[in-house]
C-alpha cells in the first residue's frame, strides 16, 4: 500500500491571485492529449495520455504554471506567462 504524501498547510493569505488578460479571475480546467506509441508502451495500440491544465476560457491560452516543463517550449504560442 502506498502512502499518500502530506502537503504542507498553505495559508491563503500568503498566496497571490492570478488574473486573465481581461482582468477576470475565473479559469477552466482542460486537458492536453498526448499520443504515446505502442512501441513505447509495449501495448497492441497507441495510447493517449491526458495532461490536466488550466486555461483562460476567452483566449483559450494555457496558464504556463499548469503546463509540464517538458511541453512549455513546444506550446509557447499557446500559453499565458506572468
Amino acid at each position: 500500500m502506498q502512502q499518500q504524501q502530506q502537503q504542507p498547510a498553505i495559508d491563503l493569505k500568503n498566496t497571490e491571485q492570478l488574473y486573465r488578460e481581461d482582468g477576470g479571475i475565473l479559469f477552466k480546467q482542460g486537458f492536453i492529449l498526448r499520443k504515446i506509441s505502442k512501441f513505447i508502451t509495449g501495448t497492441a495500440q497507441d495510447m493517449v495520455m491526458p495532461i490536466p491544465v488550466f486555461y483562460d476560457p476567452e483566449t483559450k491560452k494555457i496558464i504556463e504554471q499548469t503546463l509540464p516543463d517538458d511541453l512549455k517550449e513546444e506550446l509557447k504560442d499557446s500559453v499565458i506567462s506572468e
